[in-house]
C-alpha cells in the first residue's frame, strides 16, 4: 500500500491509502503500529501461544526521525549465509528518506525481516509507494565479510605496479576504435564467468568460494 510519513522534528505521524488523516506513530504507548487489518490475520494463522504478538508494521526508533518497517517477510538462510538489507542498487530512493544498511545472520536468527530508515525532512510528507522498490535484500556468504579476509589487503604506489597490470590498464585507458565494443567486453566476460564459474576458477588457479 502507499504510505506517507511526516516528521515535525519531534513527533512522527503516518497515513496510508486514500485516507488523508495523520495518525501518531511516535509518542504512543508502544511507539509502534500494526499493518491495517493484519493482526487478526496473524492470530488466525499462528499457534495459540503466539496470538496477540503480530510483528509491528512501523516502529518509531530512538534516533531522531528513525523508523523501523516490517517487510511482511520472515527470513531464514542456509548455514553460512546472511542477508544484506540495503537501499536498491542504481535506483533513487524516496526523497527525504535515508535507508540504513545492515547484515542479518539469518542462518542462526529466524524472524521478521525489518528495515530501518531515517526521515531527513521535517514538515514535508514523505511518500513510500507500493509499486516502487524501497529496499534490496541480497544473500551473501559470511566468509565475504570475515575480518581475516577484509583485513588481508595491501596498498601499493603506482610506481610498484607490475608490467602485466600496466598492460591490463591500457585496455581501459587507451583509445579504442570501437567504443561500444569496449563497453560490452566487460559485461560479456562477466556473463561467461557466471555460466562457467568452475572453469573460470581453474583459469585463475583458485578454488570457488575460497580466497587466494
Amino acid at each position: 500500500m502507499d504510505l506517507r510519513l511526516l516528521w515535525d522534528g519531534e513527533q512522527i505521524f503516518w497515513s496510508f491509502g486514500e485516507d488523508e488523516s495523520w495518525l501518531p506513530l511516535s509518542g504512543t504507548d508502544s511507539g509502534a503500529v500494526q499493518f491495517p487489518g493484519y493482526a487478526d490475520v496473524f492470530d488466525e494463522i499462528v499457534p495459540e501461544f503466539l496470538r496477540g504478538y503480530s510483528p509491528p508494521f512501523l516502529t518509531a526508533l530512538p534516533e531522531q526521525g528513525g523508523v523501523q518497517m516490517w517487510t511482511g517477510l520472515l527470513a531464514k538462510t542456509h548455514e553460512g549465509w546472511s542477508l544484506s538489507v540495503r537501499p536498491p542498487v542504481n535506483l533513487p530512493g524516496p526523497p527525504g528518506v535515508v535507508v540504513w544498511e545492515g547484515i542479518v545472520e539469518t542462518d542462526i536468527w529466524f524472524g521478521p525481516l525489518f528495515t530501518n530508515f531515517r526521515l531527513v525532512k521535517t514538515d514535508t510528507p514523505v511518500q513510500i509507494r507500493a509499486a516502487w522498490p524501497f529496499l534490496q535484500v541480497q544473500p551473501i556468504p559470511q566468509i565475504a565479510y570475515r575480518e581475516e579476509y577484509l583485513a588481508a589487503f595491501a596498498c601499493r604506489e603506482a610506481s610498484e605496479l607490475p608490467d602485466a597490470e600496466w598492460e591490463e590498464l591500457s585496455h581501459v585507458l587507451l583509445p579504442h576504435p570501437d567504443q561500444s565494443e569496449r563497453q560490452g567486453h566487460y559485461a560479456v566476460t562477466v556473463r561467461k564467468r557466471r555460466l562457467c564459474p568452475a572453469d573460470h576458477a581453474a583459469l585463475l588457479n583458485t578454488k570457488v568460494g575460497e580466497p587466494d
